[in-house]
C-alpha cells in the first residue's frame, strides 16, 4: 500500500463530509418529528387528540420506510446518472417541501400516510448521493471515518428533534404545534441548498481542489478503471450486478440491522413513556442523550478500520474485524428490560435502562458506518448510487417489518408493554451478529469488482 501521507496543502475533501453531515442533519431532524407526536395522534379525540391506535402509527411509519425504501433503487440509479450535486439537491427540495405538506393533512390517518409516503421520496436520495460524493472525496483509507462523521449527522437530527419538537407543543399548545413542528424543520432544510450549490462540485471540477489533495483522494483507486480509464459515465449492468455475491452481502447486512434504527428512531419516544411513566417533556433530556451518544459511536466506529488499514491490514480484514467487534455490543441491550424494572432498582432503573440504550444505538451508527463503507471497497465509484439505494431499499423492508411487528406487540401487550418491548429489545441485540455470519459466509474473501 501506498504510504503517501495526507496532504498538508488544503482539506476541502472534509468540507464536503461537513456539507453531508448537515444534509443528513435535516434529513433525520425532518424524519423524527413524527416520534415525539405520536402521544398527541394516539391521544383519544375527546380529549383533544386524533384518536389513533399503535398500528395505526406503526402503518403510517411503515408506509414511510416502505416508499422510503423502493424508492433508494430509483433514486440510486438516478444519482449515477445526473450526479450527487443536482440528485441531493434534489431529494432535499422534495422531502423539505412534504414535510412542510404534513402541517395540513389534517387528522385522517390515511393522509397523513399519503404525504409521509412522498416525504419518503424525497429523503430516499440522501444515503445513495452522500456515499457516492464519499467515494468520489476520500481514499478508501478515510472513507468508514468520512461516513462515520456524515452519518452522525441522523444522531444530530435526531438530537435537534428531540428538544425541538416538545418545546413546539409546549410553546404553540398541542393543536398549533404539531403543525409548526413539520413546517419549521421542514423550512430549514433550505438553507443548506445556498452552501451546497455554492460549495459542491466533483473533485475533477472543483477549483478549490489543491493538484496534492487531488492525487491523495485517488492515492489507492486500485486497478481502477474509474479514474484510469474514466468509465464513471458508462452506465451499470443491473441484470450483472445481482449476480455478485458482494450486493448480497451489503444487502444482507442493511436487512437484518437497518429495522433496528427505525425502531430506536419511531418507539424510543413511547417506550420512555410507557415503562417510566415520563411525559413528553421528560422525554426530551434521555432521547437527546441517547442520539448524542450514538454520535460518538458513528464517528469512533468510523476511525477502528481506518486505525488497522494504517497498521498494514487488508482493507476488507479491517472492516469485517471491526464490524464484528462492533456487532458484540449490541448484546448489552438484551439486559435492558432488567435494568428497567422499577421494583429492581427504583429511580435508578430509568437511567441503567438508557445507558444501554446509548449503547446498542452507539453500536449501530458504528455498524452502519463500516457496512456503508463496503459497497465502495468492493465495487467501482460508477455503481456505488445503485449498490447503495438497492441495499437501502433491503434495509427499509427490515425497516417495515419492525415497525409492523412494533406496532402488533405493543396492541397485543397494551395491559403489558414490558413484554413486547422485551420481545423487540432481543431483535435489536441478536441482529447484528447474525448480519455478520451471514455477510462474511457470502464474500469470505474480498476481491475487487473491476469488469462492471
Amino acid at each position: 500500500m501506498n504510504s503517501k501521507s495526507t496532504p498538508a496543502t488544503s482539506s476541502f475533501r472534509w468540507i464536503i463530509c461537513a456539507l453531508l453531515f448537515f444534509s443528513t442533519t435535516f434529513n433525520y431532524m425532518d424524519r423524527q418529528v413524527i416520534s415525539y407526536l405520536k402521544e398527541f395522534f394516539c391521544t383519544p379525540a375527546e380529549l383533544g387528540g386524533f384518536g389513533w391506535s399503535n398500528s395505526d402509527f406503526a402503518h403510517l411509519t411503515s408506509a414511510f420506510t416502505a416508499f422510503y425504501a423502493g424508492m433508494t433503487i430509483g433514486a440510486g440509479w438516478v444519482i449515477d446518472r445526473i450526479g450527487t450535486k443536482l440528485g441531493l439537491a434534489l431529494s432535499l427540495i422534495i422531502w423539505s417541501i412534504f414535510g412542510i405538506a404534513n402541517a395540513f393533512a389534517g387528522r385522517l390517518v390515511v393522509m397523513h400516510i399519503f404525504v409521509r409516503s412522498a416525504f419518503g421520496v424525497g429523503e430516499a436520495g440522501n444515503f445513495p448521493a452522500s456515499i457516492k460524493t464519499v467515494a468520489e472525496w476520500f481514499p478508501k483509507r478515510e472513507r468508514a471515518f468520512a461516513t462515520g462523521i456524515f452519518n452522525s449527522g441522523s444522531n444530530f437530527g435526531a438530537m435537534i428533534a428531540a428538544l425541538f419538537v416538545p418545546w413546539c407543543l409546549i410553546h404553540f399548545g398541542d393543536q398549533q404545534g404539531w403543525k409548526m413542528a413539520f413546517i419549521l424543520t421542514g423550512a430549514a432544510g433550505f438553507l443548506w441548498l445556498f452552501f451546497w450549490f455554492w460549495l459542491y462540485d466533483p473533485p475533477n471540477k472543483q477549483k478549490r481542489l489543491s493538484k496534492a489533495e487531488y492525487d491523495y483522494i485517488h492515492i489507492d483507486d486500485e486497478t481502477s478503471a474509474d479514474v484510469q480509464t474514466g468509465d464513471q459515465t458508462k452506465k451499470v449492468s443491473w441484470p450483472k450486478l445481482f449476480g455478485y455475491r458482494q450486493l448480497w452481502a451489503f444487502v444482507v447486512g442493511k436487512f437484518m440491522t437497518d429495522g433496528i434504527w427505525w425502531f430506536y428512531l419511531f418507539w424510543l419516544p413511547d417506550y420512555l413513556k410507557k415503562q417510566f411513566g415520563m411525559t413528553k417533556h421528560e422525554v426530551m433530556l434521555p432521547t437527546f442523550i441517547v442520539y448524542g451518544v450514538a454520535i460518538i459511536g458513528s464517528i469512533y466506529g468510523g476511525s477502528i478500520p481506518m486505525t488497522l488499514i494504517k497498521k498494514g491490514m487488508e482493507v476488507y480484514k479491517a472492516r469485517m474485524t471491526a464490524m464484528f467487534l462492533i456487532a458484540l455490543f449490541p448484546l448489552i441491550v438484551l439486559t435492558t428490560q432488567y435494568f428497567g424494572n422499577v421494583g429492581h432498582f427504583g429511580k435508578m432503573a430509568a437511567v441503567l435502562a438508557i445507558a444501554t440504550i446509548c449503547i446498542g444505538t452507539a453500536a449501530h451508527q458504528a455498524w452502519s458506518a463500516n457496512l456503508f463503507t463496503t459497497v465502495s471497497d468492493m465495487f467501482p465509484k460508477k455503481a456505488v448510487g445503485s449498490v447503495t439505494g438497492i441495499g437501502t431499499f433491503a434495509g427499509g423492508i427490515g425497516g417495515v417489518i419492525t415497525q409492523l411487528l412494533a406496532g402488533g406487540l405493543t396492541d397485543a401487550f397494551k395491559e403489558n408493554p414490558q413484554h413486547a418491548y422485551l420481545i423487540m429489545f432481543i431483535v435489536c441485540a441478536l441482529s447484528y451478529l447474525i448480519a455478520w455470519g451471514l455477510m462474511k459466509a457470502l464474500v469470505p474473501r474480498h476481491k475487487p469488482i473491476t469488469d462492471l
